[in-house]
């Protein structure tokens, strides 16, 4: 075994190191740490976590990457001593007893991959890592040299979280410098899923790489499509396309050879799954998938209608459940990229073209709607401006990202468009989401350029192009207002929603790139 002496644990009983699916599975029915779905699919809860707690993370403040790290709300500094306090008594709930060590690539691209070791006491969580993670061969085992470790303690909390000046007894901490992170308190496996994000959107930029929360996927022709989004708005589904090769739902990076997949597996939302309109991901759902806060009979029938547990109800399996995957999972450069929006408020139109000056100012601003269950106390969406639709996984400061896109976007002759998955005829509680069937029209007139032939007019105060028609598409949808029965007030929201752009972009006019790319931006 590699490097374990170097856990620092003590007295491990038993140490299960790389289990295959099957051993994984034996563990998890022997521990009772879940139940078995009628179609053998592994199912858990998560506790009273069922999403990310994202006021519970924490960088180590120290050198040299606190000279390199956005400090604020997002990357909250904690001491070395501190930090140091919490990983001895993850460490300490570790020893003793059986741990699983779960060994994993993070980015498909041989110049770009981290090697990252999982420390857990929950074989679930292991499960959890190797759907997740791209799997080393059992060659690349034999000679693994972990560049960051992860110790998930999720069974202890820090009791003394007020005197230690942190905001609950949560904490998921990174150290830069050790290449450690620590988690405990939280039972959500996507903490330690973007965890790893984070620390990949610290170092790649670094190395002047793109990292980017987005899904991808590429054409027979070989046309690269970047779908950028926050959670609920439709990366994984719009991505997952029986007539496209999938790259990865999630998060990737971008370099000089193309883009590459960060992860070896898809993380998908289950609530109200619908086998007609989301055929792959449905299938997707079977032995060695992993099946996260669902509502299932006594016969394990699940029911994916039933929020009662949480809205974020979860999926996570290996990439090769999806029929048609990219080879190694990487592609060339991208010649579409498609901003996900879901607006609450219904103003925005269903698609439209960005220029490249719009297309860095709708990266930036990241509009979106938190989508209920993502985040801990969010019941129902809530307008929030993410900015390059991730904010919450960017340790850098975000124009340091959108300096890198635009680049790119040049470059390589990319085409732009935002495309609003959200609310049309009214806002939320009054109108209704847009189906898939009408975004999925959309984005196939982006994919196969048809939505170039249409003849667009401008959407004012945003001054971005509208198709006037397009096929697949209700032609009432296409310019918003003409969906809504109460015109006043959609003219009252949509100078409401510009309003709320421009004052969000005022946080970006300290820096050179800000007040260029606000010009962009809607005019009241």
């Amino acid at each position: 075994m590699n490097d374990l002496d170097k856990l620092g644990l003590e007295n491990v009983k038993e140490i299960y190191y790389n289990l295959s699916y099957d051993e994984i599975f034996e563990h998890e029915v022997r521990n009772n740490e879940g139940r078995v779905s009628e179609n053998g699919t592994f199912m858990v809860d998560t506790g009273i976590f069922t999403g990310r707690s994202p006021k519970d993370k924490y960088f180590v403040k120290q050198d040299p990457s606190q000279k390199y790290i956005a400090w604020g709300k997002i990357n909250q500094p904690i001491t070395k001593e501190l930090f140091d306090k919490l990983l001895a008594k993850a460490k300490k709930q570790l020893s003793n007893k059986n741990i699983y060590i779960q060994d994993a690539f993070c980015g498909s691209s041989d110049a770009s991959k981290k090697s990252v070791r999982f420390v857990t006491e929950v074989a679930w969580q292991a499960h959890f890592v190797k759907n997740m993670f791209i799997r080393p061969s059992k060659e690349e085992l034999k000679t693994f040299k972990p560049e960051f470790v992860v110790y998930n303690a999720c069974k202890i909390t820090n009791e003394y979280y007020k005197t230690d000046g942190l905001n609950s007894e949560v904490f998921v901490i990174f150290n830069v410098e050790e290449n450690i992170a620590v988690i405990g308190g939280t039972w959500y496996g996507g903490e330690m899923k973007k965890g790893i994000f984070s620390m990949m959107n610290y170092w790649l930029p670094l190395e002047n790489k793109l990292s980017m929360h987005c899904s991808a996927n590429v054409g027979k022709s070989g046309d690269v499509a970047l779908f950028f989004g926050l959670s609920g708005t439709g990366k994984t589904t719009l991505s997952t396309d029986a007539n496209r090769a999938l790259i990865g739902d999630d998060e990737h990076g971008w370099d000089d050879e193309g883009v590459f997949n960060f992860e070896g597996g898809c993380y998908a939302k289950c609530i109200n799954l619908d086998p007609k309109s989301e055929p792959e991901i449905y299938a997707a759902i079977k032995k060695n998938a992993l099946l996260e806060n669902v509502v299932a009979d006594e016969n394990g029938k699940v029911d994916y209608s039933d929020g009662s547990k949480t809205e974020n109800t979860r999926v996570s399996y290996p990439i090769y459940h999806i029929e048609n995957v990219a080879p190694g999972l990487k592609a060339g450069h991208p010649k579409n990229i498609i901003f996900l929006t879901a607006d609450a408020f219904g103003v925005l139109p269903p698609v439209s073209k960005l220029n490249k000056e719009q297309a860095m100012y709708y990266f930036l601003s990241g509009y979106t709607a938190k989508v209920a269950g993502t985040e801990r106390g969010i019941t129902e969406p809530v307008a929030t401006f993410s900015a390059c639709f991730g904010e919450a996984f960017l340790p850098l400061h975000p124009t340091v990202y959108a300096r890198l896109l635009g680049e790119k976007i040049d470059k390589h002759g990319v085409n732009v468009y935002l495309v609003n998955t959200g609310w049309s005829g009214g806002e939320y509680g009054v109108g209704k989401r847009m189906s898939i069937k009408a975004t999925r029209s959309c984005i196939n007139a982006i994919l196969d350029g048809s939505i170039n032939e249409c003849e667009f007019e401008n959407f004012e105060p945003f001054n971005i192009a509208i198709p006037k028609a397009l096929e697949g598409v209700e032609t009432r949808l296409l310019n918003p207002i003409n969906a809504w029965e109460d015109k006043a007030r959609y003219n009252e929201l949509k100078e409401n929603l510009a309003k709320k752009f421009i004052e969000n972009f005022k946080r970006y006019e300290d820096v050179k790139e800000g007040v260029e790319f606000a010009k962009a931006g809607p005019k009241i």
